[in-house]
């Protein structure tokens, strides 16, 4: 049975709920290291949370192009526009939350450029998808390492691009290897047991084969010593170092990252799938915020930003979390119950609609 993409599919949403709700612990600083410890398995967010939020966003853009049946001719050309907007508006977003200059380090922006670079993929199949994918994950991060190095030496690494693309804390030429697993998984029967059941058996192989590969290459090559990623060689022009590559630390962008985060974001969609349909009324909260994302994002470094000039230097930890975490359930639950879209959402859907002549109330995922 398949699913009407003209209804939002409340596992998604539930996923990114909880995407976004990880993203304020990460920000907050709860959990620490992650270590066997079940103590500390609240630092689980930390990095995770963020992968997970890019592959919804491949998956939104299956949902937003025909899922299994992407458009053709001018359908497909009023499809790219759209999420072109949609692009155009995140970034703009993104720009005016870094100008609040709270100490987070704000996705929206590349999120914007992830929209962008994925429309030429719109109609590939969800094998070559999948391949391209995995051939980013393993190509691009000593590719970053150059780069890196180039960009440094020419004294442009900090630049507006380079840090989109290259240095910064969410490479966009990495990170399209999340949205392109994403559209991938889009592209399939998301109401299928069947499907679901692949997904989970796909994410924790990959899950089991990231981090065991990324323990072993630490102690093989890093001598135990956790890599920073690709980044940590772009100040040193001319020199590799393979243990830069090594390990599957959180916001590493080593390959052990990206196939291991991959397979905890493939997880928790699979088991939201599920949980939003047999426990709908439970996870109805989570579903708001997912549905408010962006909306409940945006708020949340406002509110960011004022805590720091009431408390600075005290913004974080479990207590303050658990407080934004209860105000953005119980808001977004209220404000999608009473009025439905977010603000925020409602503009990205009714301009990007609207400029490829679509009904404004085209369906927004």
């Amino acid at each position: 049975m398949s699913v009407d993409v003209r209804r939002r599919i409340g596992g998604l949403d539930v996923a990114r709920g909880f995407a976004v709700l990880g993203m304020f612990a990460a920000h907050m600083r709860v959990g620490g290291e992650l270590h066997p410890d079940p103590r500390t398995w609240t630092a689980v967010v930390d990095g995770r949370s963020s992968i997970l939020l890019a592959t919804l966003a491949g998956i939104s853009v299956a949902l937003l192009s025909g899922r299994d049946r992407p458009p053709e001719g001018v359908e497909l050309n009023r499809v790219r526009l759209r999420i072109f907007i949609r692009a155009l508006w995140v970034f703009a977003i993104g720009w005016a939350l870094e100008a609040l200059g709270t100490f987070v380090a704000v996705i929206l922006g590349v999120y914007g450029v992830l929209f962008v670079l994925v429309l030429p993929f719109l109609r590939w199949p969800v094998r070559r998808l999948l391949v391209t994918a995995a051939v980013v994950a393993v190509v691009v991060p000593p590719l970053l390492v150059v780069a890196g190095q180039v960009l440094t030496t020419l004294g442009v690494a900090d630049s507006l691009a380079a840090s989109l693309l290259v240095t910064g804390f969410y490479p966009a030429l990495l990170w399209i290897a999340f949205v392109l697993v994403g559209l991938a998984v889009g592209r399939l029967d998301l109401a299928s047991a069947a499907v679901r059941a692949r997904l989970a058996a796909a994410g924790a192989a990959a899950a089991a084969v990231g981090y065991g590969l990324g323990w072993a290459s630490t102690r093989l090559l890093a001598a135990g010593v956790p890599s920073a990623g690709p980044e940590t060689g772009f100040a040193a022009p001319g020199v590799f170092d393979a243990s830069w590559l090594t390990g599957a630390e959180p916001h590493s962008g080593t390959t052990f990252e990206v196939v291991g985060s991959t397979g905890v974001a493939l997880l928790v969609v699979a088991g939201c799938l599920v949980a939003a349909e047999r426990l709908p009324r439970l996870t109805s909260p989570v579903a708001a915020v997912g549905a408010l994302a962006l909306t409940v994002y945006a708020t949340h470094l406002v509110a960011i930003r004022v805590l720091v000039e009431i408390m600075p230097g005290r913004v974080e930890g479990g207590v303050l979390w658990l407080c934004f975490a209860v105000a953005a359930l119980a808001g977004a639950w209220a404000w999608r119950r009473a009025i439905g879209r977010g603000p925020l959402e409602s503009l990205v859907t009714w301009t990007s609609s609207r400029a490829a002549g679509l009904a404004p109330s085209a369906p927004a995922v």
